[in-house]
């Protein structure tokens, strides 16, 4: 008996198939969500609330893997080679499914070709922040001073490559300014010089200026969504101070390429009602995240528009990554 035993456990293991638990029902691996960052901030916490949502809507045990490296590559990769039977998901944020075609001259994943969209979790603004001692209350103030002294014509981002640093040379295309970037690491470094009037610009994330503005330490000169973020509402937009700029960025979901659409749709139902939840909706936008929610198809669509917006910015800040 106990021969038999073993052997019933083993075949399956043997032939390739899912092995039967004690009763006789076939035991499902857990779904993978592969968040391609490391596990602290605001991206990691939203992919661990979803993970949370479909255990308890699939009945079936979900986990969170950080895979980082390669300013997100290394996991976005890892979902690629996948197979396309959804027990593996990606969570990202915007700048490897939308941007990094253009950085890199060779990426090993095609963001549109390799991925089934599933949904647009949640969007996030970015702000134009001087320190307090500058003599400037809005953009064009701002450009005016800069253009007095050509000295001042720099901005700092917390990365390089990313979504901050293109957007700073959105502005300075559309301002005739001829702005330097200077890369920090991370928001945490770029700040302390903002206040200090080290440098005169940063470009960084609504939530990691909200304070600092509150408190009069920086003075955010524009935000960079389609309207006033919901933490600084006396903030004008890029478009509200006379530049037509937008540059929002997200969070979404995406299966491997030959996902079945029936299992794409699926998950893109659960993910969406989950960031709808009220008690959901309430936590993110305490991370500076407004929820969205959308279908495949809507997702599919900001990706592709996405893509093709942050291009011609990519091109012209002339940057070349260090691969």
């Amino acid at each position: 008996m106990r021969r038999r035993q073993i052997l019933r456990l083993a075949l399956p293991a043997i032939v390739g198939l899912p092995p039967f638990s004690a009763s006789g029902q076939v035991v499902e691996q857990p779904i993978r969500i592969i968040f391609p960052f490391a596990a602290s901030g605001s991206g990691d916490a939203l992919a661990r609330i979803i993970a949370e949502k479909m255990r308890a809507s699939l009945g079936r045990s979900v986990v969170v893997e950080n895979r980082t490296g390669g300013a997100g590559r290394i996991g976005v990769t890892a979902v690629k080679n996948t197979a396309p039977d959804g027990s593996t998901l990606l969570i990202t944020p915007i700048a490897p499914m939308s941007v990094y075609q253009h950085v890199y001259k060779s990426l090993d994943y095609d963001p549109i070709n390799d991925f089934a969209a599933v949904s647009q979790l949640a969007t996030y603004d970015f702000g134009l922040a001087v320190g307090s001692q500058i003599p400037a209350h809005s953009l064009k103030e701002f450009v005016a001073w800069v253009k007095a002294d050509a000295a001042r014509a720099a901005f700092g981002t917390p990365s390089t490559g990313d979504l901050t640093h293109f957007l700073g040379v959105l502005f300075g295309r559309a301002s005739g300014l001829d702005l330097r970037h200077v890369a920090y690491r991370g928001s945490a470094a770029a700040l302390p010089d903002l206040i200090a009037g080290h440098i005169p610009m940063v470009v960084t994330t609504i939530s990691d200026l909200a304070e600092m503005h509150k408190a009069k330490r920086v003075r955010i000169l524009a935000s960079s969504g389609n309207e006033r973020s919901q933490f600084t509402p006396d903030v004008p937009t890029f478009r509200e101070g006379g530049y037509d700029i937008e540059g929002s960025g997200w969070y979404g979901a995406f299966a491997t390429a030959k996902t079945p659409a029936a299992t794409v749709e699926r998950f893109s139902a659960i993910m969406a009602a989950a960031v709808r939840a009220p008690e959901v909706n309430e936590r993110l936008r305490s991370f500076g995240l407004r929820p969205t929610g959308t279908s495949a198809a809507e997702l599919a669509a900001i990706q592709r528009a996405d893509s093709e917006r942050w291009a011609s910015a990519v091109k012209a800040s002339g940057f070349t990554p260090d691969e």
